[in-house]
This record gives C-alpha cells, structure tokens and sequence, in this order.
C-alpha cells in the first residue's frame, strides 16, 4: 500500500542519512502499530468457565465437534437433620450429553430421576463479546429446551390416562453476560417456562422469571460462582420461592469440578424456576457437586 511517509523515509535512506532514516522506520513501524491495534476486534472468551453457572445455563457453548459430560448430583436438605444424615442419605442426579455442532451452535440431552424426566435443548450463540474497533460489550446466547416426564401417575379408575403432550414443559431464555474484568463475569437471564398441564386453573402454565449470575475468579483454578431467578408475581410466585444457588469451580486439567449450595432440588428449567419449594434462608438448602469432561470428537484442524 502507497505510504507518503515511508516513501520519504525511503528518501532519506538514499540520501546517506542513515541514522535518520533507521529513526523514520522505527517511528513509522510505531505508527503501524498503533494503526492496527486501534482496529484490531477480538472477540473475549471464556466469560465463564463452563456452560452452567449453578442452576443456570451460561452464554457458553462447548465448541465445533466437542462433547461434554455432565454429572449433577445433590443430597438431600441440610436441615433434614442427623437421622437423615443431613440430606447425605437422599441423592437426585442428572447426567447430560451436550455437543457443539459449531463454534456458536450447541445441542443437549439429559435425563434427571425427578419425576424420570428426560429434557433437551438447543443453544445458539447470537452475539459475542468483542474489543477494539466497534466493540460489542456483551454476549447473547438463546436457548430453548423442552422436558418429558416419564413417572406413571396414580390415576382414578375411570380417569383416561395424561397424554403425551401434557408431560411436556418448555423453557426459553435470552443469555446476556459481559466478562468486565479478567476475573469478573455477569450474566442476566430473562426467561419463560410454559406448562402444558397445571393441575389446577390459575395455577399459572405461563411463568416467568429473571435471573442472574455471576462468577468471580479467586486464583488460576479457583473461582466463585452464584446465581438467583426472581419470579415475576403470580401463582408461583405466591407459593413457591426463589431458586438461589452459589458454589466454587476448582479446575482440575481436563475437567471442571464444583461444589454448591442450593435451594432448588431440580437441575433443569422446568424444576428450578417455578418448582422451588425450599427457603435458602430456612435452611432448605441441597449440598451438590458437577462434573464436567470435555471430550474431543471432531478436531477442527485440517
């Protein structure tokens, strides 16, 4: 590309005034420089470790050709008192496939004994983070998800059995997050859960709820985490509580280990926002842990 600088620079040189021209170039290699760093957009990674929070899904996604393993596990409440061990006796998992077909595009399944329910999700990456030129602040990631319940229902004798359709929930939510810093990261979550079935008129098919999240990293390996869903008033709202969670990330080489503290016995859409019967601050609280391996299916390199 034609530079009127270096061309005179280039004159200088030939010219003989060598020390001169060895200080053009290294002003014009500056100006260069900064030229291209001021226009430089790179788009910010890793604004949480792994793409759950808590309860919450996290505006990442595993990866082109990446399959995470996920184990959930929580005991029982803590408040349960010694003849229960403190919940240790009463165990609820989930274990759950998720798979990035692209960079920006992820789908999951999963399966939970509560109530023997299988759910799935797919997730897109819609907006990413970006610095420099035109920075984007944040992240955008949608998500929806569906949920079965296989339990057989104790039925009246002359009551037809439910249908299909009515054990199916639905969630849907906006994932919008900003990494501020190098070790803080937030995310807010507008988000609706609709029921096929509620047992009851006014019982709400309809729910929702905003939530957030937010991690803040203590050492290399080392990171806390938390997340809250508000829900919006109504039936639920009246009768059912807020699910809150917080924990620590250890991470360990190939796999991201965490220990929480919850409220919310479900581990999936349909159970933690309009579900929760616990009172944190009762002491209803589930101590858990997740696993979570990433496992290289397809590499990207040619």
């Amino acid at each position: 590309m034609f530079s009127p600088l270096r061309s005179l620079g280039l004159l200088v040189a030939a010219l003989g005034l060598a020390p001169a021209a060895h200080a053009q170039t290294d002003l014009l290699g500056e100006l260069e420089k900064q030229t291209t760093d001021s226009t430089r957009r790179e788009v910010v990674s890793a604004t949480f470790k792994g793409t759950h929070i808590i309860n919450a899904q996290s505006v990442e996604t595993p990866g082109a050709g990446t399959l995470a393993f996920l184990i959930q596990h929580r005991f029982g409440t803590l408040n349960s008192g010694a003849y229960e061990f403190f919940g240790l006796d009463q165990a609820v998992l989930r274990l759950s496939f998720e798979y990035g077909l692209t960079n920006r595009l992820a789908v999951g399944v999963g399966r939970t004994n509560i109530e023997k329910t299988f759910d799935g999700f797919v997730k897109y990456k819609a907006l990413q983070q970006t610095t420099g030129a035109h920075a984007l602040p944040v992240s955008v990631t949608l998500l929806a998800s569906s949920a079965i319940t296989t339990l057989k229902f104790n039925q009246a004798p002359n009551e037809p059995e439910r249908s299909t359709g009515s054990r199916v929930d639905y969630a849907y939510q906006v994932l919008i997050a900003r990494k501020f810093s190098p070790g803080l990261s937030g995310q807010l979550m507008p988000t609706l859960i609709h029921r096929n079935y509620v047992a009851l008129a006014g019982r709400q098919n309809d729910v929702y709820a905003l939530g957030a999240g937010l991690r803040q990293k203590l050492t290399k390996r080392l990171a806390l985490t938390a997340d809250y869903f508000y829900l919006l008033p109504g039936y639920v709202a009246d009768n059912f509580h807020n699910a809150l969670g917080v924990g620590v990330d250890i991470e360990t080489g190939g796999h991201v280990f965490q220990l929480h503290l919850t409220n919310a016995k479900g581990m999936s859409e349909k159970f933690f926002v309009p579900q929760t019967t616990g009172n944190f601050f009762d002491g209803d609280i589930y101590f858990g842990f997740t696993v979570a391996r990433n496992f290289t299916v397809k590499s990207q390199l040619k």
